[in-house]
């Protein structure tokens, strides 16, 4: 039995301010036209025991099969708009796109711990369209990454001769090549082989963040929380914050400082960051929006997006020989077997190109976004209170039946015209989000993927595993989180010749 002698003062407190924040839901003016339809919520905790943890996207599917592209939710006062069709994304987020590019308030992570600087947590601002443009200067266009062609062969270089001495830390060495080139881009440094600093704190850095998913807390359901001293009792979430915080502001600080110390002795390379502080004059404001710019291009956002989708490559080609196999007949035709793919065969490799895009469709990185509305407004007759968070299902669009035949299937021809049919959409469109809010890294992040693809399937043959005379089927099964990642799986990963052996084993690239 629970008696008043059982409850601390801070549960009290708790308690006191979920009634205030109740009553205050009753409370509601008219609305100029109705929600957009959804399930029926309870009185005052709306749909809260509606929502999913586990794969949410899932849910959201059913609900837009019952009600329609644009469904409504209500979690205690906070309302929350799912779509379901890439049209009615595309007409809210891209041509409404000044309506529809915030970011909600995340109190623990956001708040507290500090990643409401970052870019991709940034509210809309002055401060957001500094960072987008200082990124689009430097990786906005294909044609500007192509200024990094170089390093992005030589790192994926080493990743193939990694993987070719360790095949079973395929992952390992794929997060390790991700975070390399990013961190040589971003800020001319040169990832050590094991154990280096900076790729140790962003590692430490996201696994935190992930343990801070929204909800995990109290204080995102209660954010009057947030001012409550960290000596209360029961507020470990504020030590908990401090922690996180510390960890956040070195993992952007170190390499920030680390170009800075090289350009004042005079041996910084050329890189995203060094770029921008050319100018000695640069104010404080300045210099922390650099620093901040350059924070998405760490192996803490970029590298995750990638990661996610090489992986997916391999697990695909195990799973599917006979479209590696077709791949691998281009790449032999074009390239030929006395040199690996580089960039300047990209165009002559349709097929490639193609089964990266596939690989983008069927492995879905980020399977919901997250946008906020910063007035009200009326779409489609619906009313879309200020505030709302609008998450696009991003999973669903890009296995939509409606836009991809057969979107079960892994099938890179679908992007490619044959017979007078032209290619279905193209995922990049979807995959990386939406109006302000599109992933400003797309084109590194597309090239990345890429070199790894043609690099990879030039040399290797990937395959199942046999154990025991058994041979294993793995798993295609995505892990939860905002950032999707295939489950580990086994694969088979051997040199497809000798002369394809001598390719991994050269060291031209590198010495280059």
């Amino acid at each position: 039995m629970l008696t008043i002698t059982n409850v601390t003062w801070l549960d009290l407190l708790c308690l006191t301010g979920v009634g205030v924040y109740l009553v205050k839901q009753v409370v509601i003016k008219k609305n100029p036209a109705p929600y957009p339809p959804g399930p029926r919520g309870w009185p005052l905790i709306g749909n809260v025991l509606d929502m999913p943890r586990v794969k949410p996207w899932l849910t959201f599917t059913k609900w837009g099969q019952k009600y329609g592209d644009i469904t409504h939710v209500e979690v205690l006062g906070w309302h929350i708009i799912l779509l379901n069709s890439v049209k009615t994304a595309m007409e809210m987020m891209d041509r409404k796109s000044i309506l529809y590019s915030d970011r909600p308030v995340l109190p623990m992570v956001g708040e507290l711990v500090g990643w409401k600087d970052s870019l991709f947590f940034l509210s809309y601002g002055d401060r957001l369209r500094r960072q987008r443009k200082n990124i689009q200067r430097v990786i906005g266009s294909r044609a500007a990454v192509d200024v990094y062609n170089e390093t992005e062969e030589v790192e994926t270089l080493r990743f193939l001769k990694r993987v070719l001495a360790k095949p079973d830390r395929l992952q390992e060495h794929i997060r390790h090549t991700a975070g390399a080139i990013i961190l040589r881009i971003s800020h001319g440094y040169e990832v050590k082989e094991n154990d280096d600093p900076f790729v140790d704190l962003a590692d430490r850095a996201i696994s935190q963040f992930s343990q801070g998913q929204f909800g995990n807390f109290m204080v995102d359901i209660l954010p009057f929380l947030a001012k409550v001293p960290a000596w209360f009792p029961g507020a470990g979430f504020k030590r908990i914050a401090r922690e996180w915080r510390g960890t956040l502001e070195e993992m952007v600080s170190a390499p920030h400082e680390f170009v800075k110390d090289q350009m004042v002795a005079g041996i910084a390379p050329m890189s995203f960051t060094s770029n921008l502080l050319e100018d000695s004059d640069m104010s404080a404001e300045e210099d922390h929006t650099v620093k901040w710019s350059a924070f998405p291009y760490t192996p803490a956002v970029l590298t995750r997006l990638t990661v996610s989708a090489i992986y997916s490559l391999f697990l695909a080609m195990t799973l599917f020989p006979d479209v590696q196999k077709k791949a691998q007949a281009e790449i032999d035709a074009v390239v030929g077997p006395d040199r690996l793919p580089s960039f300047a065969d990209r165009d002559y490799l349709p097929y490639t190109e193609a089964l990266v895009k596939e690989v983008l469709r069927w492995n879905v990185i980020v399977p919901t976004g997250a946008h906020c509305v910063t007035k009200d407004d009326i779409h489609d007759g619906y009313y879309i209170p200020k505030g709302s968070l609008v998450m696009p299902n991003i999973s669903f669009m890009l296995n939509d039946p409606q836009t991809y035949a057969n979107p079960s299937q892994f099938n890179p021809e679908r992007f490619l015209t044959k017979d007078g049919k032209e290619p279905e959409t193209e995922p990049r469109t979807i995959c990386f989000g939406f109006g302000r809010r599109i992933c400003p890294g797309l084109y590194l992040a597309e090239a990345s993927i890429w070199i790894s693809a043609a690099m990879s399937l030039a040399v290797f043959d990937i395959s199942k595993v046999i154990e025991n005379g058994v041979e294993i089927t793995p798993e295609v099964e995505p892990l939860p989180g905002g950032i999707s990642h295939p489950k580990p799986f086994k694969c088979s990963i051997k040199p497809r010749s000798a002369t394809a052996l001598g390719l991994i084993e050269q060291d031209a690239l590198i010495s280059s």
